[in-house]
């Protein structure tokens, strides 16, 4: 990978942007499209990131305004709030997101403070306690994540109350690291990589010659939460096609039956979603894409609802034409989720090549 590309990557892998609280972290994006070949850049009231590439050949699409790609990433990721302080200080939160309360006892946390005067960010851990100390006497429990508390080393509530409001948001500290060459291992794979690929599908495309189609990648907020800035801005933009990047479940750890879960491995191409969020003519481009590219995609049948952005994109606006595309990670919704680097980089190819040479007269409509 681009040694600048990577860097990219692990810095916005590395700034906590929980649901709801992205700022931080489109401010990384922002500035990266500026300089890697965006006309144009805006942002809603909410938090959603547009960067625009502008065609050197103007043409207007079907509505009369220029035919328009989008590229859509989300931001966000898992995390938690705080929803309560006891008298003895211990901190008790809410998750943001998906989160399995039995993999995070003896987590480190930050907190983004609300208080002001106090030094951002404010580190806790999730309360373990010590084996000796624990009732075995029936059969193990797994708490939920009600039953987590937090210490933040406060003596008592006010002491707690000096330095997080209810409502403050948390990330995990876990950083990026790379194992080898080509894994890399991240809390935030879900999904700062679709961001990321919206942003270097840009950059390649800004690389072309010429253009007949207006290209937007847009980085959208809370995801992990309900898909709420997709159905945002397929409303605001109303894109002609958009293609959708996530991540999605690599099979290829213990204890994953593949009749249930179908069989992808890490390292062996990205994922090309198929069913009924997946306009057909779209996905057949995508296809003959990587094909003539020579890079490898692995089918997964989505026959209902695809758990990413698309579900709710080509909803809006009387349907809007969709493609998917994800990258294929170990452990996902942990703090050590996984991906091999390859094939993070062949997506952002995939959805620039089916760019090149796109111009205004596409359509993406059966023939009835």
């Amino acid at each position: 990978m681009r040694p600048e590309s990577l860097q990219f990557l692990r810095t916005l892998l590395d700034t906590p942007s929980p649901s709801g609280f992205e700022r931080d972290g489109q401010r990384v994006w922002l500035e990266y499209v500026k300089s890697n070949g965006a006309t144009r850049t805006w942002n809603d009231a909410y938090g959603n990131c547009f960067a625009e590439l502008a065609p050197t050949e103007p043409a207007a699409g079907p509505r009369g305004t220029p035919f328009t790609v989008a590229v859509c990433g989300h931001a966000d990721e898992i995390g938690v709030m705080v929803n309560h302080i006891d008298s003895n200080g211990f901190v008790w939160c809410r998750a943001i997101g998906g989160i399995d309360a039995g993999s995070i006892v003896g987590k480190r946390l930050n907190f983004r403070s609300s208080v002001p005067g106090v030094s951002n960010p404010v580190p806790g851990l999730i309360g373990a306690t010590a084996i000796h100390l624990q009732d075995r006497t029936g059969e193990p429990k797994v708490r939920k994540m009600h039953e987590l508390f937090v210490d933040i080393g406060a003596a008592n509530e006010a002491e707690a109350r000096a330095r997080l409001n209810i409502g403050d948001p948390g990330t995990f500290m876990d950083s990026s690291m790379m194992l080898g060459e080509h894994l890399i291992v991240a809390r935030a794979l879900d999904n700062r990589i679709g961001t990321w690929v919206a942003a270097e599908t840009l950059r390649l495309c800004a690389r072309m010659p010429s253009r007949n189609v207006r290209v937007v990648a847009v980085s959208t907020v809370q995801e992990e939460v309900g898909l709420h800035g997709a159905s945002m801005i397929a409303e605001s933009l109303r894109p002609d096609v958009a293609l959708v990047t996530d991540v999605g479940h690599a099979t290829d750890s213990p204890g994953i039956t593949h009749a249930q879960h179908g069989q992808f491995k890490v390292g062996a191409g990205p994922k090309i979603a198929l069913g009924g969020a997946m306009q057909p003519e779209v996905t057949a481009r995508l296809l003959e894409t990587a094909q003539r590219l020579d890079i490898p995609l692995q089918r997964a049948a989505t026959p209902g609802s695809s758990g990413t952005d698309t579900d709710s994109i080509f909803l809006a606006g009387g349907g809007i034409a969709s493609g998917l595309l994800s990258f294929p990670i170990r452990y996902m919704h942990t703090t050590v989720e996984m991906g091999d680097l390859r094939d993070l980089e062949r997506i952002p190819q995939v959805f620039a090549g089916f760019c090149d040479g796109l111009d205004a007269s596409a359509r993406f409509a059966p023939a009835l």
